[in-house]
């Protein structure tokens, strides 16, 4: 079966004509020195942006909802076929692994109101590992085939309103990381809808989660909204607020609660209201664009009791979380350049609750930091791109506290908060320390711009305190299709 797909992907390469679609706005995709980072004035913490033309990226225009230039409606009728290719060969200390992966993507979209997309990418793979929804051996043996999958569908039927929906991944924040929600774990079904009205955007979105038990899926959910105000043309604030709920409790089947469908609700009111003890987060986030330069910071509340943080104690549920970063583009000797400076910590226990029914994962994969919690994180990256040529260079060193005797330290958002070693005297690396230091050189070539297919070899130095001899080299080289973000960073 796998052979067949190579062998139509490489009939696909040469036999299909392409429209182009602007894949800065339909895809998550790692900020690079030709980012929109400066271009776009409206916002930016949403991601993939809103769909707001589905023709040619040289005729996208974004602007802010506030300013006078209208986009011009496209009465086209478009289909983009994109052959997609995930082979690569990686080794590390003694063992080879490798990923061979290709399939099809297929966009279309019509008068600028309608836009869809479906990829299909199996993937026969030992020593990755990749974290997709179908991934039927992922419990189970180092060769496994795992499906790369992303739908997604849209309508806008104005300039206010946009509403998704599809198997995908979203992402909140400026960041590298997002404290809020992050494409580091496994896409899931939602649905999503967006208004843009003044200065203001807004986002209510329903996640449709699952986590296996044994050989059977127990299903769960997520409601979020996400609230982003334009103060000024430089300044930006935003409010995050998701709730986690399981479907049946002791009382009765809820489903998915009505309650939390209201796209107006604050969760922290309503939960109370139900007399539920569901998993509420919420997060506060703010951004300013100097130039060609972001200055952003998130912040996420769990649970804490602000009397508790005054006197110090580390008190177990004073769980949060914040993140400050800066980045942006810069030029030396006419070579534009992107950067990024950022930190990260979590306090123990945040994201987790009483078992995995409620906590913020999905199959086994977090939602946010894809360290979960109890750490804290400094990264660099630096990156560059002269026409197909382009290379990269990440720097991270992190302070993780991991499970010790049995005990559960707060490191692991699918451990029990229940299984802690006490109520106070918690803190930050916490446990069994698995500090690491990781530096990564990445160099790749475009071998088909068009299909965003790169040629790429890498190299990943790590030094982690609790691995025999301590560094660990890594080295990569394949071919891919840069469609989706695939992390190896942490």
């Amino acid at each position: 079966m796998i052979i067949r797909v190579f062998v139509f992907c490489f009939i696909s390469f040469f036999g299909f004509s392409q429209f182009k679609t602007g894949y800065q706005t339909s895809f998550l995709l790692e900020d690079g020195p030709s980012s929109t980072i400066s271009e776009i004035t409206s916002h930016t913490s949403l991601k993939p942006f809103d769909y707001y033309q589905f023709i040619e990226p040289s005729r996208l225009v974004i602007k802010e909802s506030i300013g006078k230039e209208k986009i011009p409606e496209s009465n086209n009728l478009g289909l983009n076929l994109t052959p997609i290719m995930d082979m690569g060969g990686q080794y590390i200390e003694g063992f080879y692994g490798y990923r061979l992966g290709a399939g099809l993507m297929a966009e279309s979209y019509f008068k600028n109101k309608f836009y869809g997309r479906v990829m299909l990418c199996p993937t026969l793979t030992s020593g990755f590992s990749p974290l997709e929804y179908f991934d039927p051996n992922s419990l189970s043996g180092k060769n496994r085939m795992v499906y790369t999958t992303r739908a997604r569908l849209c309508y806008k039927p104005n300039e206010v309103f946009s509403f998704h929906a599809g198997l995908d991944n979203n992402f909140i924040g400026e960041g590298s990381r997002s404290l809020f929600l992050s494409d580091y774990g496994r896409p899931s079904p939602f649905a999503q809808m967006r208004a843009k009205f003044w200065r203001i955007q807004y986002m209510v979105q329903y996640n449709f989660l699952r986590e296996r038990e044994q050989d059977n899926w127990k299903s769960k959910y997520m409601a979020s909204h996400h609230i982003s105000w334009n103060i000024t043309k430089w300044l930006n604030l935003g409010v995050f607020e998701s709730v986690v709920f399981k479907p049946k409790d002791t009382l009765l089947n809820r489903g998915f609660d009505v309650e939390y469908l209201n796209p107006m609700v604050f969760f922290r009111p309503q939960e109370y209201s139900l007399g539920s003890s569901d998993n509420v987060l919420l997060g506060l986030s703010l951004s300013a664009k100097i130039k060609n330069h972001t200055i952003y910071s998130q912040l996420i509340l769990d649970e804490f009791l602000l009397s508790e943080i005054k006197n110090q104690t580390g008190w177990w549920a004073n769980k949060y979380g914040a993140q400050l970063g800066v980045k942006g583009r810069i030029e030396i000797k006419k070579q534009n350049f992107f950067y990024r400076a950022e930190a990260n910590l979590v306090r123990p226990y945040t994201y987790s609750h009483l078992d995995n029914s409620q906590n913020y994962g999905h199959q086994n994969s977090v939602l946010a930091h894809p360290l979960h919690s109890n750490f804290y994180e400094l990264l660099t990256e630096l990156k560059w791109e002269n026409k197909r040529w382009l290379a990269k260079a990440f720097a991270m060193y992190m302070v993780k506290g991991g499970n010790q005797n049995g005990i559960n330290y707060g490191g692991n958002v699918y451990d029990s908060y229940v299984n802690r070693p006490d109520d106070y005297g918690n803190y930050i690396g916490q446990g069994k320390p698995i500090n690491t230091m990781m530096l990564w050189f990445q160099a790749g070539y475009k071998l088909f711009p068009k299909w965003r297919t790169n040629v790429y070899v890498d190299l990943q130095i790590r030094k982690q305190e609790n691995i025999p001899n301590n560094i660990i080299l890594m080295t990569t080289i394949g071919i891919r299709s840069w469609l989706w973000n695939d992390y190896r960073n942490y």
